[in-house]
């Protein structure tokens, strides 16, 4: 079996699940969401084999999304988020919030998100359109982006059922 390789295709979400699809990826950026940042509470909080670890953290840093940093007294190193790896944070609430409701035991989410300063649990905001009402799937259609190729605009168009080349 031929494996495709998702990070020399065109789409961001495909070169995007090359990096977060593995399973171990979105389980080390919940530990740094929760705040741990060295290796050894990375694998006792995961319950992973250190070699896995090394690895998934290795293409986290190779990927912009946590950085390695040398802590003070030396010899020993800090995992901590990048910009690009905080920026994937409304993503995590918004697949945690599903996660806490489809797929929770039936006594609830084992851990909840609170706002340090109220208290108050952080939940995802709907999607919405402009009129300020919740969006369905079936509400939004794909457009062609600056970025699509003639082969993309012309699956969109068909899609469509309209010319969206201008």
């Amino acid at each position: 079996m031929v494996q495709i390789d998702f990070t020399r295709m065109r789409c961001p979400v495909a070169r995007s699940m090359a990096v977060l699809g593995e399973r171990w990826a979105l389980l080390v950026l919940r530990e740094a969401f929760y705040g741990t940042t060295r290796f050894d509470e990375f694998e006792r909080n995961l319950g992973v084999a250190s070699n896995i670890l090394s690895a998934r953290l290795a293409r986290l840093v190779e990927h912009g999304l946590l950085e390695r940093v040398l802590l003070s007294g030396g010899g020993r190193h800090a995992y901590r988020l990048t910009e690009k790896g905080r920026d994937f944070f409304p993503a995590f609430v918004a697949l945690k919030h599903w996660a806490d409701r489809w797929m929770a035991e039936p006594e609830g989410a084992p851990v909840l998100l609170v706002e340090v300063e109220t208290g108050a649990e952080v939940v995802p905001p709907p999607l919405t359109g402009r009129s300020g009402a919740p969006l369905r799937p079936e509400q939004v259609r794909p457009r062609p982006g600056p970025g699509a190729g003639p082969e993309l605009r012309s699956r969109l168009d068909a899609l469509l059922g309209e010319g969206t080349n201008g």
